[in-house]
C-alpha cells in the first residue's frame, strides 16, 4: 500500500495547457475516484502517476519515493485499461502469467499466484480459454487478475467498465468494491460516470478543465458542494439552479452578492400542508418519469426549469404543480459559481426543526418528497 502525493503538477501539449497547477493527496489504502467531463484532465493525471505520460512540472510521490524519473515498470503500479489489452493468441493462464515470466518469477510461485488470484476473481474454470471465448465481464476479470498477480502498492483503473452493458457494469462495480476491501491496496479509478464515482469511491476528486473543483467523500460532495460545478455534476437529476434575481419572494442576507440559488429535486415538498416556511415555486409540468419507487417531474416556472423527485407516491396527473423548498435546503452561489455559506432568510431559525424532519422523510423515501 502507498500514499500518492501530487505537488504542483502541470502538463502541456505544445501550446495547450491541460493541467496548470494540480495538488492532490491520495490516501494510503483508499478507493479514490477521479471524475469529471471528457477533457478535464483526469486520465492524463492517472497516466502521469503510472509513468505513461511525462509531467511538464511538479513532483509525483508514491510512498516515500519521488517517481518523476522512474520507469513505469519500477513504480509498483498496476494499470487496468478500458480495452483490457489482452493478448488474443494467449490463454487466460498465459495472459496472467506473462508479466510474471518477464520478472523471472519461479514456476512454482507463478502457479501458486495464478491459482490464488483466479479463485478470488472466479476465473479458475476459464484458465485454458482464449479471450475471444470469454464474455466482457470475464475479460475484465482477466485484466484485473493480470494486475493483481504483481501485488502492486497501487492499482490504477482507467474507465475499466465503460465497455460493459448496464447490468454487467453494476455487477462489476460491486466486485471491484469487494476486491478493494480484500486487497487493502490503494485504488485510483477514473470515470466520467458520477454514479460509478458515488457508489465506489470513499473519496471523490471532481475535476474540470484541469482544476480540482472539490475532493471529498461522496456524501459531503452531494450535500455540501463548494461550488456550482460540483453541485450540478454530482447528483441525478442535477441540482436545480435558478438565477436569484428571477426568484420571487426570496430575500436572503449574505456578505457576498448572491447570483444563483440551488436545491435538490428530492428536497422539494409537494404537500404544502407539511411545511409553511420555505421558498414557494409553481409552474407547468412538462414531463413525468415513473421509476417504480420514485417519480421525477420536469417543471417550467417563471424563474426557470426545475426537477422534482417524489418517493413512494402516486404519479401526479395535473398539468400544474405548486411546491415549497425548505429554506435550510437552499444553496447560494456568487457570480463566480463559488458557494456562499451562512445565509439567513426570514424565519429561518424557527423553521429549522420542521425543515429537518421534512429532509429526513425525503432521504428515507417516506411519504411525499
Amino acid at each position: 500500500m502507498a500514499q500518492i502525493v501530487l505537488k504542483h503538477i502541470s502538463k502541456k501539449y505544445k501550446e495547450d495547457t491541460i493541467i496548470s497547477d494540480l495538488n492532490l493527496t491520495i490516501k494510503d489504502g483508499s478507493f479514490t475516484v477521479l471524475v469529471g467531463p471528457s477533457g478535464c484532465g483526469k486520465s492524463t493525471t492517472l497516466r502521469m502517476i503510472a509513468g505513461l505520460e511525462k509531467e511538464s512540472g511538479g513532483e509525483i510521490w508514491i510512498g516515500d519515493q519521488c517517481v518523476n524519473h522512474m520507469q513505469p515498470g519500477l513504480r509498483d503500479v498496476a494499470m487496468v485499461f478500458q480495452n483490457y489489452a489482452l493478448y488474443p493468441t494467449m490463454t487466460v493462464r498465459e495472459n496472467i502469467e506473462f508479466g510474471l515470466r518477464n520478472r523471472k518469477v519461479p514456476k512454482p510461485d507463478r502457479e501458486a499466484l495464478i491459482r490464488d488470484i483466479c479463485e478470488i476473481v472466479d476465473l479458475t474454470p476459464h484458465l485454458n480459454k482464449k479471450p475471444q471465448n470469454l464474455s466482457g465481464g470475464q475479460r475484465q476479470r482477466v485484466a484485473l487478475a493480470r494486475a493483481m498477480v504483481k501485488k502492486p502498492k497501487v492499482f490504477i483503473l482507467d474507465e475499466p467498465l465503460s465497455n460493459l452493458d448496464a447490468k454487467l457494469r453494476n455487477q462489476m462495480r460491486t466486485e471491484l468494491i469487494q476486491l478493494h476491501q480484500r486487497l487493502g491496496s490503494t485504488f485510483v479509478y477514473v470515470t466520467h460516470d458520477q454514479v460509478e464515482a458515488m457508489s465506489m469511491g470513499d473519496e471523490i476528486v471532481v475535476m474540470n478543465k484541469g482544476v480540482i473543483q472539490q475532493a471529498d467523500s461522496p456524501m459531503k460532495l452531494y450535500h455540501d458542494p463548494d461550488n456550482l460545478f460540483t453541485a450540478q455534476f454530482i447528483g441525478t437529476p442535477a441540482m436545480n439552479i435558478m438565477e436569484y434575481s428571477r426568484v420571487p419572494g426570496l430575500k436572503a442576507e449574505a456578505k457576498a452578492a448572491i447570483k444563483y440559488i440551488g436545491f435538490r429535486a428530492e428536497h422539494v415538498i409537494t404537500n404544502l400542508n407539511e411545511l409553511k416556511e420555505g421558498l414557494v415555486v409553481e409552474g407547468e409540468i412538462l414531463t413525468r418519469e415513473s421509476l417504480g419507487s420514485e417519480n421525477i417531474y420536469q417543471v417550467q416556472s417563471a424563474a426557470g426549469l426545475f426537477f422534482v423527485k417524489t418517493f413512494l407516491s402516486p404519479l401526479l396527473t395535473a398539468s400544474h404543480m405548486k411546491v415549497i423548498i425548505p429554506y435550510a435546503q437552499l444553496y447560494y452561489f456568487d457570480s463566480n459559481g463559488s458557494r456562499i455559506r451562512g445565509i439567513e432568510t426570514p424565519n429561518h431559525a424557527a423553521a429549522g426543526k420542521v425543515q429537518e424532519a421534512a429532509r429526513n422523510r425525503a432521504l428515507l423515501g417516506v411519504g411525499g418528497a
